[in-house]
C-alpha cells in the first residue's frame, strides 16, 4: 500500500511538473509572439523612423508608437471617420473593452459608431476632441484627407476640467507634468485605395519607479492602437465586427 501510494505520489507531482513545464512554454512562445507582433506590426520598413506633422508639438518624447494600416477606399471616404473621434461623437473605434469608457453621443456606453455622424464632419483647428466630459484633445492640425493631429497636456486638462460644468474625471494632483500628441495621416494608394499611419508621442515627467511601468505602458498602447485602426478599416469597408 504505501509503495502504490508512493507511486500515486510521484505520479502527481510529475504531472504537475509536466503541466508546469507545459505552461511556461505557451506563456514563454505567446510573450514571444506578442513581443514579435509589437515590434513589427503595422510598419513598413523605415516608416516608425519617417517624419510626420506633429512631431514637434512633443518634441522630447519618451515613448513613440508608430502604426499603419492600409484601407480599401479613398482617403476621402477615410477622413470622416477621423473628424468624428471623440466621447460624445464618434468614439475612438478600438477594442470595445477599450473603447468603452469613451462612448459616442446619444446612446448608453458603448463601443465606438458605426456610422459617419454628419454633425461632427466640421472639424476645426482649435475645436476638443473630448477624452471625456469637457476635456480632452485640442485639434491641432485639421487638413482634411489628409492629416490630423491632436495634442494635450496636463497644463491643458486641467485647465479644461476647473472650466468644465459636469466633470466625470478629476485629475490627481500626483499625476507627473505631460505631453501627448496623437497623429493620423492618409496617404492615397493606387487603386483608390489609403495608407493610414497613427503616431502616439508621450513626454512624461515621471520618477524612476514610475517609468518601470513603461513596458505596460507601452503594450497598452499598442493594444489601443492596433484596435483602432483595425477598427477604422473595418468600419470603412463596411465589414463585419469580428
Amino acid at each position: 500500500m504505501f509503495r502504490l501510494f508512493r507511486l500515486t505520489f510521484r505520479a502527481i507531482v510529475l504531472a504537475q511538473l509536466l503541466s508546469l513545464a507545459f505552461s511556461a512554454g505557451m506563456g514563454t512562445a505567446y510573450l514571444l509572439q506578442l513581443r514579435r507582433q509589437y515590434r513589427s506590426w503595422g510598419q513598413y520598413l523605415g516608416e516608425r523612423e519617417r517624419s510626420m506633422r506633429g512631431d514637434d508639438l512633443v518634441a522630447q518624447a519618451d515613448l513613440v508608437e508608430t502604426r499603419s494600416v492600409d484601407i480599401d477606399a479613398a482617403p476621402d471616404a477615410v477622413w470622416p471617420w477621423l473628424a468624428q473621434l471623440g466621447y460624445g461623437r464618434g468614439g475612438w473605434y478600438s477594442f470595445p473593452v477599450l473603447d468603452r469608457p469613451w462612448a459616442p453621443t446619444g446612446g448608453p456606453v458603448r463601443s465606438s459608431a458605426d456610422a459617419i455622424l454628419p454633425e461632427f464632419g466640421d472639424l476645426a483647428e482649435g475645436d476638443l476632441v473630448p477624452t471625456q466630459s469637457g476635456a480632452g484633445f485640442e485639434a491641432r492640425i485639421v487638413a482634411p484627407a489628409e492629416a490630423l493631429v491632436l495634442y494635450l497636456d496636463d497644463g491643458m486638462v486641467r485647465e479644461q476640467l476647473s472650466q468644465a460644468d459636469d466633470v466625470a474625471f478629476e485629475l490627481p494632483e500626483n499625476v507627473p507634468p505631460y505631453q501627448v500628441s496623437f497623429a493620423y495621416e492618409l496617404e492615397p494608394l493606387p487603386g483608390d485605395r489609403s495608407r493610414l499611419t497613427a503616431r502616439l508621442r508621450v513626454h512624461l515627467e515621471a520618477s524612476e519607479q514610475q517609468w518601470r511601468m513603461r513596458p505596460f505602458l507601452a503594450l497598452a498602447l499598442f493594444a489601443f492602437m492596433r484596435g483602432q485602426l483595425l477598427g477604422i478599416r473595418r468600419r470603412v469597408e463596411g465589414r463585419e465586427a469580428d
